[in-house]
């Protein structure tokens, strides 16, 4: 019977699990983790070491975790965990944003649920309760997915301490004069009705009548139509609006003084419009007869002629305005200042003789002003207002279409413009400052900087007040005798203590006395005052988070080194931020900002629960593991929208498996082997150990400059590739040879040991940011070292140059690797004509070009064979075999020689030379002799 060697082969041996089981692990790591103090000893052992801040942006405390927000969260995580493995102390304080609109609608549903009144201050403690009730739940589910950081004691913007630092930003805006109160159209939402700013708009497809309206004219002051043969009381002018409602606010028609307008008879009537769009214009009305009659007529000649509203006892002047455009309508521009930016801004600058008329209230229903029309809401009042005005004969033309409209980002109705008073900080006062900041600030990616920039360009105010209740109130004070707003040094400083002791609510529980400082007087002598009823816009609170937070937490610092949220935050929380800060500092208040995109279905479509295709972290860790979802994260190319589906997953969680199975395999083979003593010296390495090396130097090199960039997908891919290419498919299939057959303390052995043990702790070291908890895991089966720490966080990342060879020796070991992905396709062709089995069954007779021949030659023929995983190679000059890629040789495949080894399984003609081990090589015979 043959002899069973089995025994004697060194297998692998190890207890890491081959199944992940990672959904079971996961929640037991994390426990050992809390009980271990794993962020607070991390942040202790990186004492002394220079600080890296990544400031956290909050994100809204209102319920579960998303994809995006998981998104969000890990790459927050890489980074840090990265930053402190390489020399770096790197706290990360996460935030919660907890004032706002949603949590006042809901506090205001659950009072109507009571019987009787309910004060301001009751309505305010339920908005408390439900901004806190889900930051512990978020912060659970975020740490679910590996995140680490002070949980324990997060930042809120509604803490006293955080509005204390607010009202001191805002009071050291208004000081320098760039703070202050006016009349402004703004965006209005009818819903909520609450002035919001641009940041809360958000663009959606709506249906609605575009109509062309005529406009008699009544008064030609300067006789240019006269001076054309028009005649006044057959004379129009035509404008085109998309938004009927705003007809009823009419005080103007604007033109642009260069244009050149025209004289259209339609009928016995002579309209005035652009030339430019008279076509269009006749077109969109289903006018085919018509006729331009006399000269073209600048619109500077045209100024200041009136005419009469289609339906209100009311006369319209005709203005000019370089904003009017020959883009759409008829270059005439209807003009109503308490409904438009534009309007507001022509109107009160260059034509203060114009009234601000607002015939609509902060409900959306139009108001006395509006005549006929009163009570009707803004939407229903279109389709009545266009009946009206063409059964009064002023309808030239409509035109039913779908375009882009603004719409509430929280309630997502439509929203209007409306002129109210408002409290604003002045952009257009430091525009210049803001664009300086920016450029000292790097941008990942690049475009961050134009993107930034540009929305600065487009904005000159900020409207930063909001007619609602839960929020930091505006810390201005009325004069109740002479109506003067006051915001002093003095005042601010009251505020500020005060809400530091007892906060924000403390505004609605004392009378403006009880605040104010004792004496505090008006200018006018008055000693009474009232308080401002507004609160801030819940971006200043963001927008204050790098004083509030940053220079209130001893663990942080001014500025931030990286801020790092989703591409909508360039009109947020980035640019509330950067403004609060160069107000106030002259400089940004972070070094750096990074971006990340959306995350979208497999398709590259938004993901809608309606619409079936959503996913939920909760869904992927239940049934993979959180680490899948990180590994997601870093192989994603994050700075564009990001795709996940199941299909996404399934492909991650076998590239996680081969990455794993790697790290088994060495484990496996480590059983055994002791750092401490079995080490070999690097001259005792084979060339091909060095060569792992090398590319493992290579990988260090590659990590490191991808963590630095925060390319995490290059990480992930380098690791993958060197995984799966290097070691699994060359390296550690060479290697089995020498670690299985010979002895378990020959220096062969020893040496692929060396090589395997430098690899899997650096490898280890590299995953960690990314697979946190797989990192970990495999760090607890790493053999014992001196220096070792029990957790693979606290770590220095490996450095790239302490295994790197030369270019000669990367040049050869090309070569040898091509040669070897030739050989490798004629075994599989041998393999499928059934002229071997294993690769171990082939003799290969390699026809080699002289140079390939020499090349060849100065391998040893064992590792020739090794390398190539055969038992036998022959070379010979000439042409022969089958060519592959590789210039100047060619392969064929035959049986090998001789028996097989029933230990090593080559096939060699020595087998049975022992007498004692007649079924063994003489190597393997020599082996178990010794």
């Amino acid at each position: 019977m043959p002899q069973d060697y089995n025994s004697t082969i060194n297998l692998p041996k190890t207890d890491f699990d081959m199944r992940a089981g990672l959904p079971k692990k996961e929640p037991e790591m994390l426990k050992a983790w809390a009980q271990d103090h794993l962020y607070e000893e991390l942040i202790k052992h990186n004492e002394g070491k220079p600080r890296y801040v990544l400031h956290d942006g909050p994100p809204y405390a209102n319920g579960s975790i998303h994809m995006g927000t998981a998104l969000n969260k890990i790459i927050k995580d890489i980074i840090v965990r990265y930053k402190n493995m390489s020399g770096y102390q790197a706290p990360y304080v996460p935030g919660y944003d907890t004032h706002g609109l949603p949590i006042e609608l809901k506090a205001i549903k659950q009072a109507n649920s009571k019987k009787g009144d309910i004060s301001l201050l009751e309505l305010r403690r339920l908005c408390h309760d439900f901004a806190t009730e889900h930051i512990d739940i978020m912060g659970e589910q975020f740490q679910r997915l590996g995140v680490i950081g002070d949980f324990k004691n997060p930042y809120l913007t509604l803490k006293p301490e955080f509005e204390a630092r607010q009202i001191e930003v805002f009071g050291e805006m208004a000081k320098k004069g760039y703070i202050y109160k006016g009349l402004k159209a703004v965006y209005w939402c009818p819903e909520d009705r609450t002035a919001l700013a641009e940041a809360e708009i958000e663009y959606a497809e709506d249906e609605c009548d575009s109509i062309y309206v005529r406009f008699a004219v009544t008064g030609d002051p300067h006789g240019v139509l006269a001076k054309h043969n028009i005649p006044l009381d057959k004379a129009w002018f035509v404008i085109w609006t998309t938004t009927t409602w705003t007809l009823p606010a009419n005080v103007a028609i604007c033109l642009n003084p260069e244009f050149d307008y025209v004289f259209v008879k339609v009928g016995e009537g002579y309209h005035v419009m652009a030339q430019g769009l008279v076509e269009s214009t006749m077109q969109a009305c289903g006018i085919a007869d018509y006729e331009i009659v006399g000269e073209p007529v600048k619109g500077s000649e045209l100024e200041l002629i009136q005419v009469q509203h289609p339906f209100l006892e009311r006369k319209s002047l005709v203005i000019l305005g370089d904003h009017v455009t020959l883009e759409s309508g008829t270059g005439c521009v209807h003009t109503a200042p308490g409904h438009g930016v534009e309007d507001f801004e022509v109107c009160t600058k260059h034509y203060p003789q114009l009234p601000v008329v607002v015939p609509v209230d902060d409900g959306g229903y139009l108001t006395a002003e509006a005549g006929r029309f009163a009570g009707l809401k803004v939407w229903a009042a279109n389709k009545i207002i266009l009946e009206h005005i063409r059964e009064t004969g002023n309808l030239m033309g409509v035109q039913h279409i779908t375009h882009q409209y603004p719409h509430c980002w929280r309630c997502h109705h439509p929203i209007i413009f409306r002129a109210t008073e408002q409290w604003f900080c002045s952009i257009d006062a430091f525009k210049e400052d803001v664009y300086k900041a920016i450029d000292d600030v790097k941008w990942f990616p690049a475009w961050g900087h134009d993107r930034m920039a540009g929305m600065v360009r487009d904005r000159n105010d900020w409207c930063i007040s909001r007619q609602r209740i839960w929020g930091v109130p505006i810390p201005a004070f009325y004069c109740t005798k002479c109506g003067k707003y006051h915001i002093t040094d003095e005042t601010i400083q009251a505020v500020s203590e005060l809400f530091r002791r007892e906060g924000s609510d403390a505004w609605y529980r004392y009378e403006a006395d009880q605040i104010l400082p004792a004496g505090f007087s008006c200018q006018c002598g008055g000693t009474e005052f009232t308080k401002d009823k507004d609160i801030m816009d819940v971006w200043f609170d963001s927008g204050s988070t790098h004083v509030a937070v940053l220079e209130e937490r001893p663990e942080l610092k001014w500025p931030a080194d990286l801020y790092m949220e989703g591409s909508d935050q360039y009109r947020g929380w980035f640019q509330s931020s950067l403004l609060t800060s160069v107000a106030t500092r002259g400089v940004a208040p972070y070094k750096n900002v990074l971006t990340h995109g959306w995350v979208v279905d497999g398709e590259g479509k938004q993901m809608h629960k309606s619409a079936g295709n959503g996913m939920e972290p909760s869904e992927i860790i239940k049934d993979f593991g959180a680490d899948i979802v990180r590994l997601w994260v870093a192989s994603s190319d994050y700075t564009v929208d990001v795709r996940i589906s199941k299909e996404i997953v399934k492909q991650l969680s076998e590239a996680y498996r081969k990455i794993r199975n790697t790290a088994r395999f060495m484990l496996g083979n480590l059983n055994g082997f002791d750092p401490n003593t079995d080490l070999v010296a690097d001259s005792e390495l084979l060339e091909l150990d060095r060569w792992a090396l090398d590319t493992l130097d290579e990988l260090n090199r590659t990590a490191r400059d991808g963590y630095e960039s925060f390319d995490f997908h290059k990480v992930y891919h380098a690791v993958y590739n060197f995984c799966v290419v290097d070691l699994s498919n060359f390296y550690l299939d060479v290697v089995k040879d020498r670690l299985y057959i010979n002895k378990p303390g020959s220096v062969l052995r020893r040496a692929a040991q060396t090589a395997m043990f430098r690899i899997l702790v650096d490898l280890t070291k590299i995953l960690a940011p990314i697979l946190t908890f797989t990192s970990q895991e495999i760090w607890s089966f790493v053999p014992e070292f001196e220096g070792k720490n029990k957790y693979v966080a606290f770590e220095d990342m490996p450095k790239a140059g302490v295994w790197a060879q030369n270019e000669a020796f990367r040049a050869k070991w090309n070569e040898i690797i091509a040669i070897r992905d030739d050989v490798k396709k004629a075994l599989e062709q041998a393999r499928a004509d059934k002229i071997i089995g294993s690769s171990l069954e082939a003799r290969l007779t390699l026809y080699c070009a002289p140079e390939v021949a020499a090349f060849l030659q100065a391998i040893p023929a064992h590792e020739l064979e090794d390398l190539l995983i055969v038992s036998q190679v022959e070379l010979r000059q000439g042409d022969g075999g089958v060519k592959g890629e590789f210039e100047g040789l060619g392969v064929a495949v035959s049986r090998a020689e001789g028996e097989k080894c029933l230990r090593c399984w080559k096939y060699t003609g020595d087998v049975g030379s022992h007498p004692a081990h007649e079924g063994l090589c003489a190597r393997c015979a020599g082996i178990l002799e010794e």
